[in-house]
């Protein structure tokens, strides 16, 4: 669970801004990152499937788009601890179609590892 402060159940305070207010940052350990890639056959099964399309969205593209997020953002807390960081600054979330005709996308989290 998240608190207002981006901190997780690890204790890691995650936020894409570049300080966090009453926590001076006391060293910077690097740039972390996290990528995900959701491949071709996903999106083809996923496209068959859709059968809940209310108002133009696809419950069941979000929930795969929703897993692909969180999983880049795990990658790059993990990274971030294995620094020995406590919280990640300025985290970017970007989203990249790759491969032939767009066959499939990627996920990708990063940040810098610092110690608060």
């Amino acid at each position: 669970m998240a608190s207002p402060w981006g901190k997780t159940d690890s204790g890691m305070i995650v936020t894409t801004t570049n300080a966090i207010e009453g926590h001076p940052v006391r060293g910077y350990l690097g740039i972390v990152t996290g990528e995900v890639i959701v491949g071709a056959n996903l999106f083809r099964d996923l496209f068959a499937s859709i059968t809940d399309i209310v108002g133009g969205r696809s419950g069941k593209y979000e929930n795969v788009l929703a897993r692909a997020r969180k999983e880049a953002l795990a990658e790059m807390k993990s990274e971030a601890l294995s620094l020995g960081g406590n919280a990640v600054i300025g985290v970017d979330l970007d989203y990249e179609v790759l491969g032939q005709n767009g066959s499939m996308l990627m996920v990708s989290a990063s940040g810098t590892a610092v110690v608060i």
